[in-house]
């Protein structure tokens, strides 16, 4: 009897996801530039500085994804580059971007270009950043900006990467710009977001009216550490509802929703043509009442777990299509918009490719609407308070020197995207351990 071979749409878009400052080099007219230069905030105590240099040769390694049979890259625009000072945009900035996605284009590889991804211009984090009055109508004019230079090249957007990351570390737990330890300022934080996602989402479609317009939203499964324990309950529901659905809840229902009741309505409704998940992994959440600021509940794993590198949490690819079928219900195409492995040995990563994809191609056969798959990352990158302690690519990335390797990971994703599926061959060539869970009989 034939073995099976998991075969994926044909329409289905295979890809990597990269973000402006973890790649640039040089960003240094931002919050996290500024943030990077203060001791103790990123952990191996380097600087993006370089980056990967992006800047000057984005095109190689976007040759190299096309090589890798790529078909769409996600990448972001960097916001402090092209509105450098208020009011004053660089149409160089602005050619340089359209530059990078011609040469997208040409590869083959459409790109689906995200507007925010964490950084802020330093002129705008100075009057307070998100907080500030001003922030949304600042952001609609400078998306205007971009979408009127970039729209012929692109029409698939992404406006705000993971607001629920940027609230939870940001103005929560405080080792992300602006470093704030406040739970109102963060919902003031979240709701000027929210309402930027929307005012870009209007004016992208009053610019370019076929454009598809969406959001990558950060999921982590936060399961009760013990399932028996109603305060544990209790307490991964509360971060659950905070971290995972409030943003949802905006953009379908229109309330902004706090994890103990709901807040005002915002004029978010209809406002996405799509969504993106972002998911890694998982965390079991044990009440604890001393943590307050933390919605009382205290995070750790399964003492038999299998863990990421540097403690960045569980292999748990089942959290995929959790994920994937709590996204359902809002109706919209889903892009997997990050996922990915910290493991610079890369042992863990072909195997983790495979399982999370398996859950992809799973959730599909109960007739999803998931689009296409953006693996974190094509090439190792500067991982935000992290540093280079995480590496993320298919491709190893020295910073140093910028010399470039593939990893034996980047063979098994190639071999995917060509095939547009995953067959047993693949599973005996790069993780023969898993023939028994994905090929039983």
């Amino acid at each position: 009897m034939p073995e099976a071979t998991f075969h994926f749409p044909s329409d289905f878009v295979w890809g990597c996801a990269t973000a402006a400052h973890q790649v640039e080099g040089h960003n240094s007219n931002n919050d996290w530039w500024a943030w990077e230069q203060v001791e103790d905030h990123v952990e191996d105590g380097r600087r993006s500085g370089l980056a990967c240099d992006w800047w000057a040769r984005a095109e190689e390694d976007l040759a190299r994804a096309a090589e890798l049979g790529q078909t769409g890259h996600r990448l972001s625009v960097e916001w402090s580059r092209i509105e450098p000072a208020e009011g004053r945009f660089d149409t160089a900035a602005l050619d340089r971007y359209r530059e990078i996605l011609r040469a997208a284009r040409t590869l083959g590889i459409e790109p689906l270009v995200t507007l925010h991804h964490f950084t802020l211009p330093l002129w705008l984090a100075e009057m307070g950043g998100w907080e500030h009055p001003r922030a949304v109508p600042l952001f609609d004019r400078y998306v205007a900006h971009v979408v009127e230079a970039l729209g012929e090249f692109c029409d698939f957007w992404c406006t705000i990467n993971e607001p629920n990351v940027v609230v939870s570390l940001g103005h929560i737990a405080g080792i992300f710009p602006p470093g704030q330890r406040g739970f109102g300022a963060a919902m003031k934080a979240g709701r000027s977001m929210m309402r930027a996602h929307a005012a870009a989402y209007r004016r992208i479609h009053a610019l370019q009216p076929p454009a598809r317009v969406g959001f990558a939203h950060n999921m982590r499964i936060l399961d009760p550490a013990n399932r028996r324990s109603p305060l544990d309950r209790w307490a991964a529901g509360l971060q659950d509802r905070f971290f995972n659905q409030t943003f949802l809840t905006a953009v379908d229902r229109g309330w902004w929703q706090l994890p103990l009741g709901f807040g005002p309505a915002l004029r978010l409704r209809k406002t996405l043509d799509w969504v993106g998940l972002n998911y890694y992994t998982r965390d079991l959440v044990a009440f604890d009442r001393h943590r307050p600021e933390e919605m009382f509940g205290r995070r750790s794993h399964k003492e038999e777990a299998e863990l990421l590198d540097g403690g960045y949490g569980e292999f748990y690819p089942q959290g995929m299509g959790r994920c994937l079928r709590r996204l359902a219900p809002l109706g919209l195409p889903i892009y997997i918009t990050e996922n990915g492995i910290p493991d610079d040995d890369d042992d863990q990563r072909p195997r983790y490719l495979l399982t999370h994809l398996y859950q992809v191609w799973e959730t599909i056969q109960h007739n999803y609407p998931i689009m296409g798959y953006y693996h974190w990352s094509l090439v190792d990158n500067f991982e935000w308070a992290k540093g280079w302690t995480l590496r993320f690519g298919l491709i190893e990335v020295d910073p140093d020197s910028q010399a470039r390797t593939p990893r034996r990971s980047a063979y098994l994703y190639r071999d995917i995207c060509r095939a547009n599926a995953i067959t047993p061959a693949m599973i005996d060539e790069y993780a023969p351990e898993l023939r028994a869970e994905l090929l039983p009989g």
